[in-house]
């Protein structure tokens, strides 16, 4: 494939909606191997023992597919329309990050890419092979040497163009194609995404996602720290502090308009998300990434967002959940209770609740 054929190429990825496609080859990013092997070697994965299992494969391109040449490297611009933060300040709402108020970006991603891989294939032959995050592809360090940007000081791709809201995705060919000149780090001497992190998850340009409210919510499996609980305030499904501060986002121009919010997931009450059960959790979630989450973590974190909330009469939202079947939804039932009610109500639900209770996780939170 020759230059004028990936100006082509290139074309038609605008026309199906992407923000940005640029090419790099297959081979392995230099360093990106030995950064992930120190990342795990820290026990920074946390929860997320997928990454260890795939270390190989992640490691580098043809080691997840031998008979690739080029990776072509897309981008679909999420820019919020207003102040995602506004919404942090509303007690009795929840907080979902911007890239889950619509429908699951996976899916609006895989449809474009299958289009192009089609349109490549028809023009060009060879074989092709798709990835939305879904796959061991490391797929920022690719970007960056695509050309889509670079790795900001809160470890996700920043753009010129389209500052810190990006989707990426990926499309592998065993087609020679061109590749283009990768982009240089432009934070400089900005470390504006650093204080702004709540539990302090960024420094030096590293995170810890033990520490940070997007693992938190969303990956870990178990009981949030108790230290932490109280700085995730009302954000029930991410976090987007670190992205929104980002001074690069003033060029992003709004988004490409095929990730809208649905308005139920714009800032969905507290009390609404607590009634719902299984039936209701799948329907509403259907087309959501929070489907993943499930809905026993969905209530922690909701239960956690109460008990941050500094409203008393929240209380009621927790109490009915004090005797849920899900020990990780009582003790955070519980925990929410104890912080918004007077002594002596905290201590008549005890005497209630724990005579019958036989986890310890949840025995703790009565015994604090």
């Amino acid at each position: 494939m020759d230059a004028a054929d990936k100006a082509r190429l290139k074309a038609e990825a605008a026309r199906l909606g992407f923000a940005e496609a640029r090419v790099t080859t297959a081979s392995a990013v230099p360093g990106a191997a030995e950064a992930l092997a120190t990342y795990l070697a820290e026990g920074r994965h946390g929860d997320m023992g997928w990454m260890a299992e795939t270390e190989a494969r992640r490691a580098a391109p043809q080691t997840l597919w031998p008979a690739a040449r080029s990776i072509i490297m897309v981008a679909t611009n999420y820019d919020p329309a207003t102040d995602p933060l506004s919404l942090i300040a509303a007690p009795d709402r929840g907080y979902v990050s911007v890239y889950a108020r619509g429908d699951d970006y996976h899916d609006i991603l895989k449809k474009r890419l299958r289009a192009l891989a089609a349109w490549l294939v028809a023009r060009h032959g060879g074989e092709v092979k798709l990835f939305v995050d879904t796959a061991p592809v490391m797929e920022k360090p690719l970007a960056e040497r695509a050309g889509l940007g670079w790795q900001g000081r809160h470890t996700n791709l920043v753009s010129r163009r389209f500052g810190s809201w990006l989707f990426l995705g990926s499309l592998f060919t065993d087609l020679d194609i061109p590749p283009d000149d990768g982009e240089d780090d432009h934070c400089g001497s900005c470390r504006a995404c650093e204080p702004a992190c709540p539990t302090g998850a960024l420094a030096g340009g590293r995170i810890d996602p033990r520490r940070c409210i997007a693992y938190l919510t969303i990956e870990h499996k178990g009981h949030i720290p108790a230290d932490l609980r109280p700085l995730i305030g009302n954000r029930i499904f991410g976090c987007d502090d670190c992205l929104a501060v980002c001074p690069w986002n003033k060029f992003a121009g709004g988004g490409d308009g095929a990730h809208l919010p649905r308005a139920e997931l714009m800032a969905p009450r507290l009390a609404d998300l607590a009634a719902l059960d299984d039936a209701t959790f799948r329907a509403l979630f259907a087309k959501s990434p929070i489907k993943r989450l499930g809905l026993t973590r969905l209530l922690r974190n909701v239960l956690i967002a109460v008990g941050n909330s500094g409203r008393p009469a929240l209380a009621e939202i927790a109490i009915p959940h004090l005797g849920h079947a899900q020990p990780l939804v009582r003790a955070m039932a519980a925990w929410a209770v104890r912080r918004l009610l007077p002594e002596a109500e905290r201590q008549t639900l005890a005497r209630r609740h724990r005579h019958a209770e036989s986890d310890p996780a949840v025995l703790a939170e009565w015994d604090y």
